[in-house]
């Protein structure tokens, strides 16, 4: 009996260190599968850890992980790269979720008496709610079963605000009131509905940003949840989901020159515009046999991914482009926009499934400076990034984003299916610059075709 106290903490010590060691290992490409891998080892060790304290039964633990890994084995093996930012936010939904249920369990036990465990209970409830359908909007948007830009109506922010402040008198009331289970409901349901709320404002372009933020919003909510339960695990797990999730929001800000308040309070994209709207010149298409000739004659390329490539899943074909260049001699690089995509590091997960060499990949700001002197840019289904507009015209919504200067390069190749506006739904100049070529239709099948000219060459 005496051994049990000691080994749960030795567990639990030894999870908490392998979750550091995992995050760690997930900095770097070259050791980021092995990463994951002692996460999951940390996870397990937890799991176990808190069996021996509970003393749940073994069966009951061991049906619901093999559930739960039967479900995310078929997700795995289901969803398609192009569905993968809505998956992460259903993720992230349910684990807002697990933590909010966390924290009502708790507060209904008449044994939790004690404010110091009541408190981070009912925060755990509050963060975690808004977590779960918040990220059931996000998850609506991404995926277009709900409106995609922003929904804004009159009195918005009043009203969010009221429900904010009602919601926290409430939680302050089922901290001190514990036999009230009125005030537990109102507290869940007010909560619930202010996820909704604050993610309904949000436009489209800035899902990434909000994927991110609700990531570290059900961080946050695990750690608020391990302070009423007390384990030390849980609070160390949240606390860097949490941590990393804030931390990787304020780059994707910074990558928009967008402050956080702008994006969750500015209601930016609530008018998408139609397609065609505002075109600033003429079109000027260029077929594949014309684009193969362009590309084999470029001595540097620098490729732009975008949503569109994830669409067209054109990862593969891309990369066998870019290694038949670098085969014909051309310098070759990928430029990664930090918000290109849907969800945060979305362009460097298909690049890295099709195989691209990290080495390959650039950030914005170290192409920029050079881009005068590249023969071709290559645009793959990247829109508001590469949009001009955000350094040449001051009345764009997307005035001050950094973007990839391409439009500065020799000669730009956009690989788009029509002339709709991005998911930010502002028109790009880009498409009407005299330097630049649109390839219209499917990416995939458009690189094919390029391929099939290099390989008939």
């Amino acid at each position: 009996m005496n051994d049990q106290p000691t080994l749960e903490n030795a567990l639990q010590l030894a999870a908490c260190v392998l979750f550091f060691v995992g995050l760690r290992m997930l900095r770097g490409p070259a050791t980021a599968v092995r990463g994951n891998a002692v996460s999951a080892a940390a996870m397990a060790i937890a799991v176990a850890a808190a069996v021996i304290a509970t003393g749940v039964s073994l069966t009951l633990v061991a049906a619901s992980v093999a559930v739960g890994a039967s479900i995310g084995l078929l997700l795995a093996l289901r969803v398609k790269m192009t569905g993968m930012p809505e998956l992460v936010a259903l993720f992230n939904g349910l684990g807002g979720l697990a933590s909010a249920t966390v924290g009502l369990v708790e507060l209904i036990d008449p044994e939790t008496t004690a404010a110091l465990s009541r408190a981070p209970a009912a925060a755990a409830v509050v963060v975690g709610a808004i977590a779960f359908t918040g990220s059931l909007v996000a998850y609506g948007k991404l995926s277009g079963r709900i409106e995609t830009k922003a929904i804004v109506f009159p009195l918005q922010l009043a009203l969010s605000a009221a429900a904010l402040l009602i919601t926290l008198g409430l939680g302050v009331g089922a901290v001190l009131v514990p036999e009230s289970r009125l005030l537990l409901a109102l507290l869940s349901l007010l909560a619930l509905v202010l996820g909704v709320l604050a993610v309904v404002r949000i436009g489209g372009g800035d899902m990434p940003v909000v994927v991110s933020l609700l990531n570290a919003y059900s961080g946050i909510a695990a750690a608020l949840a391990g302070l009423a339960l007390a384990s030390p695990v849980l609070v160390v797990a949240g606390t860097l989901v949490g941590a990393s999730g804030l931390m990787l929001t304020g780059v994707m800000c910074k990558g928009m020159n967008r402050s956080l308040a702008d994006v969750l309070f500015a209601g930016f994209g609530s008018e998408v515009a139609p397609a065609g709207a505002a075109q600033q010149g003429e079109v000027r298409p260029v077929s594949a046999p014309d684009a193969f000739l362009m590309l084999e004659a470029a001595r540097s390329v620098v490729i732009v991914p975008g949503y569109g490539m994830a669409v067209a899943q054109a990862q593969h074909v891309v990369q066998e482009l870019a290694e038949m260049l670098a085969g014909n001699g051309t310098d070759v690089s990928f430029v990664i926009h930090p918000v290109a995509g849907r969800m945060p590091g979305h362009m460097n997960v298909l690049l890295a499934e099709a195989g691209v060499p990290y080495e390959q990949l650039a950030e914005p700001q170290d192409v920029n400076p050079n881009m005068a002197a590249i023969d071709l840019a290559l645009v793959i289904g990247a829109n508001d990034v590469v949009n001009p507009d955000a350094r040449e015209d001051e009345s764009s919504p997307l005035y001050g984003m950094p973007i990839v200067n391409v439009d500065q390069a020799r000669t730009t190749i956009v690989l788009k299916r029509s002339m709709n506006p991005g998911f930010a739904g502002v028109q790009n100049s880009l498409f009407f610059k005299p330097n630049t070529r649109l390839l219209f239709g499917d990416a995939k099948k458009s690189i094919a075709e390029v391929l099939a000219e290099f390989k008939s060459d």
